[in-house]
């Protein structure tokens, strides 16, 4: 076999359409082999002989895409100094592109001993690990261009691979729970008459199950256990896994962006899954454990900010360098749109605070490609001051957990909660305004994939996650949630009534706020996970969508009428930008607009503007808003006034009915265009015509919309 010197960059296995440069990072190693792997089990190994930087490379030509390959690193076994470097494990490339097979956690894969954990362990890991693949870059990518929705008219979806597809009646079985499956038409088209514009899909790179889960017979679902940060899961490719899985993802980027969607990635770059001390040795354990893992002070142990046994090594140069050029290879080579990051809060942990002048922010601010893609902070981690909502940067946005925890509480009924619920309401000016940040920096959500699902929500009082194996020790036990008078399932129709009301009013509540809303994939049908509010490990019918057949009756009927509700409430919103507003309410009349009226009123369900004692009032649980679609202060793209419908929203969070005043000097005449107190949620027709000074008696706990026509 010829053996060229090669290139110190890009690191990894870089397929040219002659032969592929290898090239691989470590400052640890004495020496490193790289093993290109036959399928009759056997190996050649070729000594990766020419280093530069501690990068050390080689070009072989011929080496095709699909060889699958490894490496071995000679160096140091000293845990006590933070050393675990052994030859007898066979190392994924950090690089790699693609991942081929499986981990079946042989005792050959970890560094130690299983009876003597002190001692080091000298079997081969080859035979019971994965392997890196060489993949073929090249793709037809057409016509292919970034849709680039704005902030401001963005509809987040997050969305599972196989749990959005895996139930799908039109798919057909072969491709269900794949990336093939969300490039099919069927997909796509209920996500475009839904009103989505972005696909948050949760963790596709590359990760492992790890062993305690297999041992009890489950599954990391979720993915949040990644090994790789360049390679699509191989597990939702329905081609192969020898780099057919890069091919179907693209394809699937390709169709989305066809249609319109955006796709974002939600990471995991704060941990690896190769876990604490006690863990495997898969990839940057052997390569080089100090360089990508904080240590401890003992630095045979790990510093752990995430819960999941090891945090990557936010201050060093090496570890922040495969963090970007694996974020800037899924913008430039996978096309994505954006990304949605994991406990965010660690990636700013440079030393031990939380440092929003971490290098990781600096390196995203000038870079020139990261830095204009959606940027989605999970801005907490569990680390100690690790819940950082609202002090993230200014070019990112953040999952708002205020927001989900107010509105959580004004439809259960908790007191005093009004002057928060209007700020949330209005796009929490109290989080973002101060840094020169806009609503659309809060993402708003009422549920995600952590936690109960919609119907779950205003089903559980307390979580049910037996089925986990943990005694149900795992999971929140504080979920803000109301049963609505009878926990878990139940046949009583009022209770049944008042459950379907309370979904109407998140629904609403989510599509009416200021800011980007996020819907959970599931939660338009009103999904249920049964109370298991954890189900990381549930790969089942318990977590996959049941998409409803039309006129199947039942549940199936109930969950259309939802979806319908849904579907109204997205493009509400979508049609009429008063509700998804680029500034700050100004709280008064704006120079310039088409009227005297402020931008925002705020009345008491009497139709008396808010006095502070009605915003502090405990007892208090309804308002009406005033939204002025003639004075909405930003220009248009051309610089033109933008102007639009006013309305009025009536929230009644009260247990019993309430009998509202429409304002005077607001407008004369209004019609209603949302009443989440109807099975429908929406009236037929035109909607009831009121005028100002009517009384419209609101149900206990419901949303009515006022729509006034320019």
């Amino acid at each position: 076999m010829q053996v060229w010197p090669g290139q110190t960059y890009p690191l990894g296995a870089t397929y040219d359409g002659a032969g592929t440069n290898f090239a691989v990072f470590s400052e640890a190693a004495e020496r490193i082999e790289l093993c290109l792997l036959h399928d009759d089990g056997s190996e050649t190994s070729v000594e990766l002989r020419e280093t530069d930087a501690f990068v050390r490379h080689a070009y072989l030509p011929g080496v095709m895409p699909g060889q699958r390959y490894g490496f071995r690193v000679h160096g140091p076994y000293d845990p006590a100094q933070g050393h675990r470097c052994n030859s007898a494990k066979l190392l994924l490339d950090p690089y790699a592109k693609a991942m081929s097979g499986a981990i079946d956690w042989d005792e050959s894969v970890y560094g130690y001993r299983f009876e003597d954990p002190q001692a080091r362990n000298d079997l081969d890991s080859a035979p019971h690990t994965m392997a890196s693949v060489v993949v073929n870059p090249f793709f037809d990518w057409a016509s292919d261009r970034p849709p680039r929705v704005d902030y401001h008219r963005t509809v987040l979806y997050e969305a599972h691979v196989k749990g959005l597809t895996m139930l799908h009646p039109g798919l057909p079985e072969e491709i269900r729970g794949t990336y093939a499956a969300l490039a099919h038409p069927a997909v796509i088209e209920h996500l475009v008459e839904l009103g989505v514009t972005a696909l948050e899909l949760m963790p596709v790179h590359q990760f492992v199950t790890d062993n305690r889960l297999v041992d009890a017979g489950l599954a990391n679902y979720w993915g949040y256990n990644t090994i790789g940060f360049f390679a699509p899961h191989n597990a939702y490719s329905s081609m192969g896994d020898r780099g057919q899985q890069v091919l179907e993802f693209k394809t699937a980027v390709r169709a989305l962006h066809t249609a319109g969607i955006e796709v974002i990635l939600d990471v995991v770059y704060n941990h690896t899954a190769e876990g604490n001390h006690m863990g495997p040795t898969l990839s940057f354990r052997g390569l080089d454990n100090a360089s990508y893992y904080r240590l401890a002070d003992d630095p045979r142990y790990y510093t752990d900010t995430t819960g999941t046994g090891n945090s990557l090594l936010m201050r060093s140069p090496h570890t922040l360098q495969m963090i970007m050029d694996s974020l800037r290879y899924w913008v430039t080579d996978m096309h994505v749109d954006g990304f949605r990051f994991d406990l965010a809060s660690t990636l700013a942990r440079q030393f031990h605070e939380v440092d929003r002048l971490s290098s990781f922010f600096d390196l995203v601010q000038q870079d020139p490609v990261v830095s204009q893609v959606k940027l989605i902070a999970e801005p907490w981690d569990v680390g100690e001051g690790g819940y950082q909502v609202g002090n993230f940067p200014a070019l990112w946005t953040e999952w708002n957990g205020k927001y989900r925890d107010t509105v959580r509480d004004v439809w259960r009924g908790e007191p005093a909660r009004l002057a928060e619920f209007g700020s949330r309401l209005t796009g929490s000016s109290d989080l973002y305004k101060d840094d020169g940040r806009r609503p659309l920096a809060s993402i708003n959500f009422v549920t995600c994939h952590d936690g109960f699902t919609l119907r779950d929500l205003v089903s559980y009082n307390d979580k049910h996650n037996e089925a986990n194996g943990e005694g149900n020790r795992d999971g929140e036990s504080f979920n803000r949630s109301w049963n609505c008078g009878d926990e878990g399932e139940t046949d009583d129709p009022e209770v049944l009534a008042l459950r379907g009301r309370q979904m109407r009013n998140f629904v609403a509540t989510l599509m009416l706020s200021q800011g980007v809303p996020m819907l959970a994939h599931g939660d338009e049908f009103g999904r249920t996970q049964r109370g298991n509010n954890n189900t990381y490990c549930q790969d089942s019918e318990l977590t996959w969508v049941p998409w409803p057949k039309p006129g199947d009756g039942g549940q199936d009927d109930e969950a259309l009428r939802m979806l319908d509700f849904t579907r109204t409430m997205v493009w509400l919103r979508r049609d009429h930008p008063v509700f998804r507003r680029r500034r700050f309410f100004h709280g008064r009349p704006v120079e310039g607009t088409h009227d005297d009226l402020s931008d925002i009123a705020w009345f008491t369900p009497e139709g008396d503007e808010m006095t502070q004692r009605d915003w502090q009032a405990a007892h208090a649980r309804a308002l009406v808003v005033f939204l002025n679609g003639h004075a909405i202060s930003e220009p248009g793209q051309r610089g033109e006034q933008i102007t639009d419908d006013s309305f009025l929203l009536m929230f009644n969070a009260a247990p019993e009915e309430l009998e509202f005043v429409v304002p005077v000097n607001h407008g004369k005449e209004w019609q209603v265009v949302v009443d989440t107190a109807r099975a429908d949620g929406v009236p037929p027709g035109s909607g009831r015509k009121v005028r100002a000074g009517d009384r419209l008696t609101l149900t206990d706990r419901s949303v009515v919309v006022l729509q006034r026509p320019m």
